[in-house]
């Protein structure tokens, strides 16, 4: 690989370290890096799920502050994440690409009017988060399995449903969200590596980046206030959505 596409890949890695944390659209910046550098889609997939594993572990450190006396709640989550991880992974490696595709953007505009409703929603009884409620479990599954097969957005569909389930403020919740995406991320890799195509000399630049910005972006996302940083992640995932939709509904 030549010295300019590391040099663009660790970029690219900050890049996404910084923008999951502020909008949950790590694979956005670092999938397409991978694949303008000549690696081919699939790998690329596979390539950057092992990567995103060191972006957990960065924003996980430096979320620490968030992420105080969440600890039996996280641990059990994490198994789900681990669980989820894994049959996504599965899933990526025996069903044809369209599968997921044909979904995604419903999934993804459906969670990104979530995010931007949560506080309506949270004011009414009924919809106040309630710890770990078997539906509410379910969902985050359903969103850890998301993310072990591709995850563009996946981190919109985890804090929707982890909105759910933490009742703490935005940052707190979405430092979560990093966490245990490590765990499902991290799954979803090691099943990658022992069956999936990982090009290892994109994932050192790529990871190496994903942890430094994992590491600065918790301290950048504390100086936005916790509403704009909802209207951001939900504007952006709408417009995940919107793109994947004219992709997979309408282009071609």
């Amino acid at each position: 690989m030549a010295p300019e596409a590391f040099v663009l890949l660790f970029a690219a890695g900050m890049a996404a370290g910084i923008v999951s944390v502020l909008v949950s659209l790590a694979s956005l910046v670092s999938y397409p890096a991978l694949l303008a550098v000549g690696v081919p889609p699939v790998a690329a997939n596979v390539t950057n799920t092992v990567a995103l594993v060191f972006l957990g572990v960065g924003a996980g450190t430096g979320s620490r502050r968030e992420l105080a006396g969440m600890r039996p709640m996280l641990l059990r989550l994490a198994l789900v994440s681990v669980t989820g991880g894994i049959a996504g992974a599965a899933l990526l490696l025996v069903l044809p690409e369209q599968t997921f595709e044909l979904v995604a953007p419903i999934l993804i505009a459906g969670a990104s009017l979530l995010v931007l409703a949560g506080p309506r929603l949270q004011a009414r009884p009924r919809f106040r988060p309630a710890g770990l409620r078997p539906g509410a479990v379910v969902a985050y599954g359903g969103t850890a399995v998301y993310t072990g097969y591709f995850g563009a957005a996946g981190g919109v569909l985890a804090f929707a449903a982890l909105s759910a389930i933490i009742d703490r403020p935005y940052h707190d919740v979405n430092a979560a969200k990093n966490l245990l995406a490590a765990f499902a991320n991290g799954a979803a890799a090691a099943t990658f590596v022992l069956l999936g195509p990982v090009r290892w000399l994109a994932v050192l630049p790529l990871a190496a980046g994903m942890l430094a910005g994992g590491l600065v972006g918790p301290a950048i996302a504390r100086r936005v206030p916790g509403p704009v940083l909802r209207v951001a992640v939900a504007a952006a995932g709408l417009g995940v959505a919107g793109v994947l939709a004219w992709r997979t509904y309408l282009a071609g």
